[in-house]
């Protein structure tokens, strides 16, 4: 049974909690998401707590529910290959990245507000009028997981760019990249339109951006603080599981193999032996260039492999 890596999964359950506290608060008359949600810097109730803290709540079951599967399908596979400590620093990072962004989106918006209304607007005339419309700017308040998240679709599109995935209506497999590419060319023309669907397109992107800048520049810096990730473990434990499956394929005596002739035992580890010496070399090669540097043959035989019993 696939293992969810511990990260994911308890961001995963402290997502849930969040949002189960939040209905239930909601009863007694308070309102989790206007003390732990983004508000614009500029309002009355804004705190620097809620950079993080936003990203823990959600308005609605299926807002919760898009941003956790999209965490849980993309974040096993990039914390097994990052490790628990690289994924979290990326995710809150981003997290808060995507929140910045989304400031920045609303003072712009805010700006152009006042500059329609009073001519020659500066700086300071627009920190008066925030000033004076706190607490009515209190209304522009952000929640929701959905930066950090698409900040982790990123990382897998990167990561692993010619994977190809089966998207709900296509019927044929995209690759990774293309889906990427495809959510940053949907957000980027939703946050120029005035849509008004609710939807924070700008934290979308924003997380996206700082997901972006993060991975160039570890990728330039691999022998920084980070580089010491757990990508290499996650296939030394690969490695160790067609281990443990080869030896426990091994039988005594003579040895058929379904559509095979019968061997001896010294045939058979012989030939064993050269399969694991093979699946090790295609493991290293991962681990130094990549699971795009095989070829067609040894992702095959890989994939072989794996299914044995």
């Amino acid at each position: 049974m696939f293992r969810i890596p511990p990260v994911t999964k308890n961001l995963l359950i402290i997502n849930l909690i969040a949002f189960l506290a939040t209905l239930v608060f909601q009863m007694r008359g308070i309102d989790l998401a206007d003390i732990g949600g983004l508000h614009f810097f500029m309002a009355s109730n804004f705190h620097l707590y809620q950079l993080v803290t936003y990203l823990f709540l959600h308005a609605s079951f299926m807002h919760i529910l898009s941003n956790m599967f999209g965490l849980w399908m993309f974040g096993c596979v990039i914390e097994n290959v990052w490790g628990p400590k690289k994924f979290l620093f990326y995710y809150i990072t981003c997290g808060i990245g995507a929140g910045l962004l989304q400031e920045l989106a609303q003072f712009g918006s805010f700006y152009m507000t006042v500059a329609e209304q009073v001519p020659q607007t500066t700086l300071g005339t627009v920190l008066e009028y925030g000033q004076h419309y706190a607490s009515a700017l209190n209304a522009w308040t952000t929640i929701g997981a959905s930066g950090a998240v698409y900040a982790v679709i990123l990382a897998f599109g990167m990561t692993f760019p010619n994977e190809r995935l089966f998207i709900i209506p296509f019927p044929f497999p995209i690759k990774a990249k293309w889906f990427v590419m495809g959510y940053v060319a949907i957000e980027f023309f939703s946050a120029l339109g005035s849509s008004g669907d609710g939807v924070a397109h700008t934290a979308h992107l924003g997380g996206m951006l700082f997901g972006y800048l993060m991975i160039r520049y570890w990728n330039k810096h691999p022998n920084g603080s980070y580089d010491r990730s757990r990508g290499q473990q996650f296939f030394e434990n690969l490695k160790r599981n067609f281990d443990q499956r080869q030896q426990n394929n091994r039988q005594p005596h003579m040895h058929a193999e379904k559509g095979g002739a019968s061997e001896t035992d010294q045939e058979y580890n012989a030939r064993k032996r050269k399969n694991q010496e093979e699946i090790d070399a295609i493991l290293d090669k991962i681990r130094k260039s990549g699971y795009d540097s095989l070829t067609k043959e040894e992702k095959q035989k890989l994939f072989d492999a794996s299914n044995q019993r």
